[in-house]
């Protein structure tokens, strides 16, 4: 019996391996939350004093998603391998770095543990097949434009553009959605949400929103099918307005106050995936 055999008829050896293995994928990303944005004002940066015909710059610190090496955002110091140990790690070291004493956000063990508790209910949810992986797949990719959405309002075109191609090539083996629905969802869902922002703003001379709900919507249009894009507008639609009402009577500011789309897109994506079939047969028996 192949080692693959032996995951596959062990169901809880499978959800263990898994709990384990994403708990190191949710620390890296927590480096792809941090990252990426910055690379990409960096990249930005370079370009822009390209088109005025400046010179680069040459003191920037390479960046990428592996260099410089983990290190402390306080004393700079190199994080050692094992104070990098997911959960673990901030637990032994009471949030606090192991050098300079300096606390570590909590941000992180948060979203190694969402990573973790989220990926063992995939894997329960779809067993030992390409639906989990695919799942996986979207379950992370969404968590990381969550939390960047979150920081920065920006959902980069490296994450939903890639959610996007995934979704349509896994689509060319039904793995959610057939292609031919996985197409006019990724086509549907951008052209929703494209043609919502023209009228917005042809009322109101405002934006209501960035081009990167567009790709996300898109992203998840074709990788569900566009059968479920109206479940997904609506749950993303009432979480919103239900976060934006508590918010301002927390705050007490009863101003308009921008806030990001993608969370609720993200949650509400993730809600279809895992449950999307249940609600709307429950939907159309109740009606």
């Amino acid at each position: 019996m192949d080692i693959i055999q032996f995951i596959a008829e062990s169901p809880l050896l499978f959800l263990i391996l898994t709990a384990f293995f994403s708990l190191f994928i949710g620390s890296f990303l927590n480096v792809v939350i941090y990252r990426l944005p910055r690379m990409m004002e960096q990249s930005w940066s370079e370009e822009c004093r390209v088109y005025l015909g400046l010179k680069p710059h040459t003191e920037l610190e390479k960046l990428n998603l592996y260099l410089p090496f983990s290190h402390c955002p306080h004393c700079k110091k190199n994080i050692r391998p094992w104070h990098n140990i997911p959960l673990l790690s901030y637990l032994f070291l009471k949030g606090r770095c192991a050098y300079c004493h300096a606390n570590i956000s909590i941000r992180y063990p948060l979203v190694e543990a969402l990573t973790c508790v989220a990926s063992v209910y995939v894997a329960w949810r779809f067993g030992f097949t390409w639906q989990t992986l695919a799942a996986l797949a979207f379950t992370w990719i969404c968590i990381c434009l969550t939390f960047i959405d979150l920081d920065y309002h920006l959902l980069p075109d490296q994450l939903t553009l890639f959610l996007l191609w995934i979704g349509l090539f896994a689509s060319l083996f039904t793995v959610f959605a057939t292609s031919h629905d996985a197409i006019i969802g990724a086509i549907a869902g951008y052209l929703i949400f494209a043609i919502t922002q023209w009228v917005f703003g042809w009322l109101t001379g405002k934006t209501g929103m960035g081009q990167g709900d567009f790709k996300f919507l898109a992203a998840l249009g074709g990788f569900l099918g566009w059968q479920q894009l109206p479940l997904v507008i609506l749950l993303a639609s009432i979480s919103g307005v239900i976060f934006a009402f508590t918010h301002m009577i927390i705050k007490r500011n009863f101003k308009s106050v921008p806030l990001p789309f993608g969370p609720y897109l993200a949650v509400a994506g993730w809600i279809a995936l895992v449950w999307g079939q249940e609600i709307m047969q429950y939907y159309l028996e109740f009606i």
